[in-house]
């Protein structure tokens, strides 16, 4: 009798894991749409702004190099991104790899973002929506296992959102509050001030002329600050403007350095202010 109850146990489990599933799926699927509407309709414009060598004159020399290679005189300003990726990334230090697929939303003139991340077992949403940073992690897209923001959340959503414009370069040309100053020939600094917080990003450019390395100090975790690098390449061009197409996250600790997100763009668009 208990051999032939086996099999029914299991298919009860299977149809109640997958309901569980398509639960938290439709679930997040609001709740990631909702924070897509939040952010959009927080967001300002440049209203028909363009691009102009003009802007570049006293800037560091290879900041001057990098826009004039990657934008063209009168390219209009972009104000929203949303992209795709697919790729690999480790939930902790000594974690194993698990594939992720992701989809990203930025928008420009108002400094703000929403990734989501989905593997087979989690789904994550990082996002810096209304000057907020925000990270929630939830088991089967349904029980929620992180959910973590404050003052060292807001920095380092701040960081990522000025680090990961290199997708939309028009927004690291110089504006209010935006400051570029010069180290060598090779790397500068550039410094954003936004909302009672200051972030920097030591910015490395190889011989083509493109960034291909981002450097700062970051919390890893609460009253826990680290260095943090980002190593970029395979830069392509999408409608005139030359972006990379792979990004890999690190966090230089003392012990070793933690790879933790590898990603590959497979979608960008621009000025599209609204969900895949």
């Amino acid at each position: 009798m208990s051999y032939l109850r086996k099999p029914w146990i299991i298919i009860l489990a299977v149809g109640f894991l997958f309901i569980i599933s398509q639960t938290g799926n439709k679930m997040a699927n609001a709740q990631i749409n909702n924070d897509i509407r939040e952010l959009f309709s927080n967001a300002n414009s440049f209203d028909g702004k363009t691009f102009s060598y003009d802007q570049l004159e006293g800037l560091p020399a290879p900041v001057q190099r990098y826009f004039k290679h990657v934008l063209p005189q009168g390219q209009p300003y972009v104000e929203s991104v949303r992209l795709k990726h697919d790729g690999r990334f480790k939930s902790g230090v000594d974690k194993d790899w698990t594939a992720i697929k992701g989809e990203q939303y930025f928008t420009s003139a108002t400094p703000g973002f929403l990734w989501v991340g989905k593997t087979s077992l989690f789904t994550a949403r990082d996002m810096y929506i209304r000057d907020q940073g925000r990270l929630v992690v939830k088991l089967f897209s349904l029980v929620k296992v992180v959910d973590e923001k404050g003052s060292h959340v807001n920095q380092g959503e701040l960081l990522r959102w000025l680090g990961e414009s290199v997708w939309f370069p028009t927004n690291l040309l110089p504006r209010k509050n935006f400051e570029w100053s010069p180290i060598n020939d090779t790397s500068a600094r550039v410094t954003l001030s936004h909302n009672g917080i200051s972030v920097f990003l030591h910015v490395f450019f190889n011989e083509n002329d493109e960034i291909v390395r981002l450097e700062t100090e970051r919390y890893m975790e609460k009253d826990r600050l680290e260095k943090w690098f980002g190593e970029l390449s395979e830069y392509r061009e999408v409608n005139g403007i030359k972006i990379p197409m792979h990004i890999q996250a690190s966090w230089d600790l003392k012990e070793k350095t933690h790879t933790y997100a590898d990603f590959q763009i497979q979608t960008i668009e621009f000025d599209v202010p609204e969900p895949f």
